[in-house]
């Protein structure tokens, strides 16, 4: 109830008269010729006798909402207004009397309205006393009028509903009537004792319970149940946390009121007033994600709650976070307590929340989608250093800072790429360091086009290597090759089939490059397999856990069900499982994936228990970022380090390497270690420990053995390229599936000159290559004493520049007789022919 402030004389006498008038109307059934009555009362008193708002009839009460861990534990609540519903029969009979005792002593024997009560409360008014007329019915009307407004976000219907005028007090009669026709007093007492404020956010006595005394309101004693009910009339007053003494005070007269009505006897009150309050029983509920365990899991959770994915909880962001703080909801994550707080010891040991730089851990289940855990070094929501309201793996649609280039772990797209078009795992190119693949033919979506200067090195070797060996190591220009085999379009493709997606929500094909002056497209983009695009952690663990499944991408999801009050199931995103990658070509990606973490660059990270397990390192460019992503059949994961590009150190700054630089984790007691600036030295240490602890006690699942087409490569035609220039000709190989190799051979024709290709028709497998020969010029006459480092000097010289991945003038019978002196070049249908230690000019560019 709201105190009333005490006025003139005639302001008194105006209100007696006033509920005399009432009083009159509804004893008479609330039946009177218009022109007795003001325009105001006429009118509220019609609208009120024609409808009675529904919410009157089911009362809506604003609940909090929980969202449950997988183990049913509580990652957090949310709440505008902190209310528990509980039954009367889980209310202490003791709370229940103390209550009627002191607002309406006579509930159980008068009608809606008390016309003694009334009446006696207008007579002390006109005598300047303060006294309220209000039944329990007509408070709870009053409420649940004003909970409806604030549940629709409706402040004009709020006010109303509060308003000190005399059409509000019709009208709130007028309802009064009518909620005691539809409910028993026992109904309208359980409502009212779930509706009241309680004083420091607890709304219901159930949720005042807790927050004063820290328990339930069912075991509610005698000195806390009179001083929660005295609290009602005026809780910021009489809240005992910050005003104990009028808190007490107040349950003294609550105790006295029930002494008077011979609810206690007078000794049961002495005894219970020299009771206190113990603020030590204190708890304080936890709203929102600041009082989570994981806060920043937390965060995304209620970001992805408010996105247009849960349009069944409201048409836009303000009325599903309405729903989420008033609604009830039960919303169930498969989030696993014990793999999370694994995942952020994991990153919590290898870099501070402190340190310059942004760690993750993100684990998907393949077969669901569900994500099981999603760590970063800041796990605190704040301002302060070391804290952040951003979460670094998803996207900035849900929370997301920004995105980062994932380097190496692209290169698994080109295999699955090569793979998925028929290229076997046989394949072999001679991989220099660097390698210059300036001027030569690319192919996007729209068409071949010169790659820009460019010449990628590598960092782990260099040499000839076949698609497994080369995935080992991790071999960036043996990748730029195959790429250029495969087509750029098709790697492209084959990465958003495996669910990666730009951090920036844009798409891969249609939108410009950033920093591209205009391009669209990274199908335009030579080093895509090398990771430039910058994406998230989620995305990536997304794509690998694709492979996992055997090629059925499943979209990320955090939540698994969500509950009404009411008990119904309301509407979830699906997770929309599919076929997009040929289970064979996803098998075969994990039998090379496997080679990778057994015996290639992921080695260092190996769960070394057992189980079939596949990974694939990534470093960017200057080691901006170092990633680990891998998986088993059960479990994918990713772990990534990256330089916070906000932080002092790299703010501004073209060149961000993380290697060489100090972390502090726990691992090293505040120490600092430095970063070696690998995926495995670094991320893996991550992915190691939160899978090991995300897979305890999980089955040790195998993965399926590729087999057919996918491990042999599949045939096509030659097709006729009779007419054609070398360029035109090695463009219809390839567009074929067909790699491409060059020979030479002296001949009588001008060096440079384009010869013949073989085998120039027929059927082939497409990883055996077709050999475009062009000519070296005319043998050179022998010299007399010719040395011997003179003779061989032009053939090193020529095939250290050129290296090819087979020597391939041998293959031909045409040629067979000068095996021995044909130099060779690098496969490319680019080719420049650079100065040979002959005085000959050199040839053209045969594209």
């Amino acid at each position: 109830m709201t105190p009333r402030k005490p006025g003139s004389n005639a302001y008194h006498l105006g209100w007696f008269a006033a509920l005399s008038v009432i009083c009159g109307l509804l004893v008479a059934g609330l039946i009177l010729p218009y022109a007795w009555l003001g325009g105001s009362v006429v009118k509220a008193s019609a609208n009120s006798l024609e409808s009675l708002p529904a919410e009157l009839e089911i009362g809506p009460q604003s609940e909090r909402s929980k969202v449950l861990m997988s183990d049913g534990s509580v990652l957090a609540e949310f709440y505008n207004e902190n209310r528990v519903y509980v039954p009367l029969d889980k209310i202490a009979p003791m709370m229940q009397t103390a209550q009627i005792a002191i607002e309406d002593d006579r509930f159980y024997e008068h009608g809606a309205i008390d016309f003694r009560g009334t009446a006696r409360a207008a007579l002390r008014s006109a005598s300047g006393s303060t006294q309220g007329g209000s039944t329990l019915t007509q408070q709870y009307v009053k409420q649940v009028q004003v909970e409806t407004a604030k549940y629709n976000n409706d402040e004009e219907a709020a006010a109303k509903a509060t308003e000190q005028t005399l059409t509000r007090k019709v009208r709130e009669l007028r309802y009064a009537v009518a909620v005691e026709k539809k409910l028993t007093k026992d109904q309208i007492l359980e409502r009212y004792l779930n509706i009241a404020y309680y004083g420091a956010g607890a709304y219901g006595v159930e949720a005042a319970s807790r927050l004063y005394f820290g328990t339930s309101a069912d075991k509610l004693t005698l000195p806390q149940a009179a001083l929660l009910a005295g609290m009602v009339q005026n809780p910021a007053a009489t809240d005992p946390i910050n005003n104990e003494t009028l808190a007490l005070k107040r349950r003294d007269t609550v105790l006295n009121r029930m002494v008077q009505l011979g609810k206690i006897t007078p000794a049961e009150a002495e005894a219970a007033k020299k009771t206190g309050f113990d603020k030590s029983k204190v708890q304080k509920p936890k709203n929102d994600c600041t009082d989570s365990p994981f806060q920043t899991l937390c965060w995304y959770v209620r970001s992805v709650l408010l996105s247009d994915q849960f349009k069944s909880l409201g048409k836009d962001s303000d009325e599903r976070l309405n729903t989420l703080q008033r609604g009830g909801l039960t919303i169930q994550t498969l989030i696993d307590p014990k793999a999370q707080r694994s995942a952020e010891k994991a990153v919590a040991r290898v870099v501070a929340p402190t340190d310059p730089f942004i760690s993750t851990s993100v684990l998907i289940q393949p077969k669901t989608g569900l994500i099981v855990a999603m760590a970063q070094n800041r796990t605190k929501l704040g301002n302060k250093d070391g804290e952040t309201w951003f979460n670094y793996s998803v996207n900035r649609n849900l929370g997301g800072a920004e995105g980062y280039q994932a380097g190496s772990t692209f290169k698994v797209f080109t295999v699955a790429a090569a793979l998925n078009k028929g290229i076997s795992a046989d394949r072999r190119y001679n991989s220099p360091s660097p390698m210059d693949f300036t001027g030569q033919t690319f192919r996007s979506c729209e068409g071949p086009f010169p790659a820009p200067a460019y010449r990628p090195k590598n960092s782990t070797g260099s040499g000839n290597f076949d698609m497994t060996q080369a995935t080992m190591r991790s071999i960036n220009t043996y990748f730029v090759q195959l790429q250029r085999a495969v087509g750029n379009c098709d790697v492209v493709k084959m990465a958003q089939a495996a669910g990666v997606e730009r951090a920036d929500g844009k798409d891969l094909l249609k939108d410009e490059v950033p920093g591209s002056g205009g391009v669209k497209g990274f199908d335009k983009v030579v080093s895509f397999t090398l990771g430039p695009v910058e994406v998230t952690p989620m995305s990536m663990a997304q794509a690998y856990a694709t492979f996992a499944n055997r090629g059925v991408r499943c979209d990320p999801i955090i939540i698994k069900s969500v509950t009404t009050k009411a008990g119904k199931k309301a509407p979830v995103p699906s997770a929309n499982c599919k076929q997009t990658i040929d289970p064979r070509v996803a098998d075969r990606v994990s039998q090379i994936l496997q080679r990778t973490i057994e015996s290639g660059t992921a080695r260092p990270a190996n769960l070394g228990d057992g189980r079939d397990q596949a990974a694939k390192t990534g470093t960017t460019d200057s080691a901006e970022a170092v990633w680990l992503a891998g998986y088993t059949p059960d479990m994918a994961g990713v772990s990534m380090i990256a330089a916070d590009k906000q932080s002092d150190q790299y703010k501004g700054r073209k060149s961000r390497s993380i290697t060489g630089r100090c972390v502090h984790g726990t691992d090293y007691g505040g120490r600092c270690h430095v970063l070696s600036g690998s995926g495995s030295g670094d991320a893996g240490k991550i992915w190691r420990a939160s899978m090991r602890a995300a897979l305890e006690g999980q089955p040790r699942t195998k993965f399926h053995k590729p087999s057919g087409e996918v491990i042999e490569g599949k045939k096509a035609t030659i097709p006729d390229t009779k007419g054609l220039s070398m360029k035109d000709a090695m463009a219809k190989v390839e567009a074929a599936g067909f790699s491409t190799e060059i020979a030479y051979e002296y001949s009588g024709y001008r060096e440079g000159t384009y010869l013949y290709s073989y085998p120039s028709s027929g059927i082939r497998s497409v990883n055996r290559p077709i050999t475009f020969v062009i000519s070296n010029g005319p043998r050179p006459q022998p010299k007399p004493k010719p040395s011997k480092k003179a003779t061989s000097e032009p053939t090193k010289k020529a095939t250290s520049k050129k290296a090819t991945s087979k020597p391939t003038a041998s293959k031909t019978s045409k040629t067979s007789k000068k095996a021995t002196s044909k130099p060779t070049a690098k496969k490319t249908t680019t080719i420049k022919v650079t100065k040979k230690p002959t005085s000959k000019p050199t040839a053209t560019k045969s594209n």
